[in-house]
């Protein structure tokens, strides 16, 4: 009987066998464990992706609009009013030595000084004191308290006091009639009331046609529509005053949609575009410590911090090109005022500053 024998192998005793077992388990459940770990931050990631990008495409759905919204107004100086001459007939000598008359002439002459308050008062005194048969001098009174009113920018209560009084039913022939329905066209402008607004537009239409055609360019111009300023100096002899206040906007305004696209593209690039170096400066080292931070994080598996500091720099991120671009908005709204209210200083646009009478 032939034998054969197999080549000679190595022998490995169950001792050893045992210790490569051992040895071998522990690699796999490792590499496992490392494979797992791998693919949750994989899918993590990706998911953080998605969230970022719709987030972004929101982002850039509600941009900042390019309609400026300026804050002028006018401080009105007692310069301005000295030179007007009153619309009222000296009082005679009686008038002169009578209570209701001696505080009129008080009331006047606080009136000019701009001391408000003492003038109101001084008014309502004198409106106490006069006969009721003495109504033309009683309206006189009573525009006096609405001027001070108005002058001292109580809307509200230089509305009232017309309502209460005998100016609710003058008509042309009112000596002030034209500077009264100036006061009641501002007042009801800033009072936000449209339709009243409108109505004494159309009374102004009807008897002072010219101060109409300046309350339009006023009211074009304190609201900052530019559309309706350039259809206004379309019918002006040029070159015009619009002419000049469009074209230094133009040139000095910054574009709202460039400053947001340039922070998106470089954290801080959109508040350098528009002169900020400071702001530039904290806005990128901030993206970029949070960026720095949330890539660390997640390379080293620490996903639950990586997840909250991504969430964060998001926030500085996306808040950082709306924040450019409101910026950009207001920069444009300093242009304008600085431009605006210029030529409504120079060409007595303002209201107050229509005014054809004082005191």
């Amino acid at each position: 009987m032939i034998h054969f024998t197999a080549p000679n192998q190595p022998k490995i005793d169950d001792q050893k066998r045992g210790s490569i077992h051992r040895d071998t388990t522990p690699l796999l459940i490792v590499d496992f464990r490392r494979f797992r770990a791998g693919r949750i931050v994989h899918v993590i990631f990706r998911q953080l992706l998605t969230i970022l990008f719709a987030t972004f495409v929101i982002a850039g759905c509600y941009r900042v609009t390019d309609k400026i919204e300026p804050r002028l107004s006018y401080q009105v100086q007692d310069q301005h009013l000295a030179h007007l001459h009153t619309p009222f007939s000296s009082l005679n000598d009686e008038e002169k030595i009578s209570d209701w008359g001696k505080e009129l002439i008080i009331a006047d002459a606080f009136l000019k000084d701009l001391d408000l308050y003492r003038a109101v008062s001084t008014y309502k005194r004198a409106e106490i004191l006069i006969e009721a048969s003495s109504l033309a001098r009683k309206t006189q009174i009573q525009y006096g308290i609405l001027l001070c009113y108005y002058l001292g920018k109580h809307y509200d209560d230089a509305v009232e006091s017309v309502n209460k009084s005998h100016l609710a039913n003058v008509d042309k022939s009112f000596p002030a009639y034209h500077d009264l329905l100036l006061i009641l066209y501002e007042c009801y402008h800033e009072m936000n009331c449209p339709e009243k607004e409108e109505c004494i537009y159309e009374l102004m239409q009807k008897d002072f046609p010219q101060t109409a055609e300046q309350l339009q360019i006023s009211r074009a111009l304190r609201a900052g529509d530019l559309d309706q300023i350039s259809v206004i100096n379309n019918d002006l002899e040029h070159p015009s005053y619009l002419d000049s206040l469009l074209a230094h906007y133009n040139l000095e305004r910054k574009s709202v949609a460039t400053a947001q696209t340039f922070n998106a593209l470089l954290p801080g690039a959109g508040y350098l575009y528009l002169g900020q170096k400071k702001s530039a400066l904290t806005a990128f080292l901030l993206n970029g410590l949070f960026i720095a931070a949330a890539y660390e994080f997640f390379h080293h598996n620490h996903v639950a911090a990586g997840i909250i500091t991504t969430s964060f720099e998001a926030g500085w991120y996306f808040g950082g090109i709306y924040g450019a671009g409101e910026e950009a908005k207001y920069f444009n709204e300093k242009v304008y005022e600085r431009n605006a209210s210029r030529v409504l200083n120079e060409y007595n646009l303002f209201p107050v500053l229509m005014m054809l009478y004082a005191f």
